[in-house]
């Protein structure tokens, strides 16, 4: 397996990328191109846990990147979600008993094994979505300054109408998304809260996914990912 730089939110994936030089002040599309093609290089696999914080539900997983193909794999009942790279933008399949094959778009906002994530987030639209935005620079929790990029959906499909993401100037990688729906309402959270060294690299430990409810504002569900350490060889 090789070394793993960085763990994305969106989702839950792998991200690694050479350094950006913050005195290159690079453009909000350079950015975002950075952080595509670093899911692209990646080839490894983790193991991991969702766990959903009010009922304490947990199940595992396994998240294996090849060739471009990224894959969540989960048993009881079997199901395979993978997103095709090497299309554009990328193609979100699955395959369950009975059924496989593209997923449909009104399903993107569906709940994947009943956890706070979606169709939506695993596919990754966002980072293609066109004339993205770039809004400053901030301090995330794990402490390197971020970019903070501002992309709003072309079509007006799937959950969300703008979508923010936190890129880490050190690494390229996404370190924080929010999910905003098409009347302007925070409807999804995803950060990075901690991590791990794995040889020379780090690589988040756990990762917070919270959803909202667009009317109130407030938490209305909250799952973690968690990862194991993997086995560097």
């Amino acid at each position: 397996m090789k070394p793993f730089a960085c763990l994305a939110a969106l989702f839950a994936l792998l991200i690694a990328s050479p350094a950006l030089a913050e005195e290159d002040g690079p453009t909000a599309e350079e950015i975002m191109t950075l952080v595509r093609m670093s899911y692209a290089l990646q080839d490894g696999k983790l193991t991991g846990t969702l766990r959903d914080n009010n009922t304490g539900k947990e199940e595992p997983f396994n998240l294996t990147m090849t060739q471009q193909i990224i894959r969540f794999v989960f048993t009881n009942p079997a199901q395979v979600v993978h997103l095709d790279l090497t299309a554009v933008p990328p193609l979100l399949r699955e395959v369950k008993p009975g059924q496989s094959g593209e997923v449909p778009m009104d399903q993107y906002g569906d709940k994947v094994r009943g956890f706070d994530l979606n169709y939506e987030d695993l596919s990754l639209r966002f980072l293609y979505w066109p004339n993205p935005k770039l809004m400053g620079e901030e301090n995330v929790a794990i402490g390197q300054k971020a970019w903070k990029v501002r992309v709003t959906s072309p079509d007006g499909r799937g959950p969300y109408g703008t979508v923010d993401v936190w890129v880490h100037q050190g690494s390229g990688g996404m370190a924080k998304m929010e999910g905003w729906d098409k009347l302007g309402n925070l409807i999804r959270t995803y950060k990075i809260a901690s991590v791990q060294k794995v040889g020379k690299a780090h690589i988040p430990e756990e990762m917070r996914i919270e959803s909202k409810d667009p009317k109130t504002g407030k938490r209305s569900g909250l799952t973690y990912m968690t990862f194991d350490k993997p086995d560097v060889k």
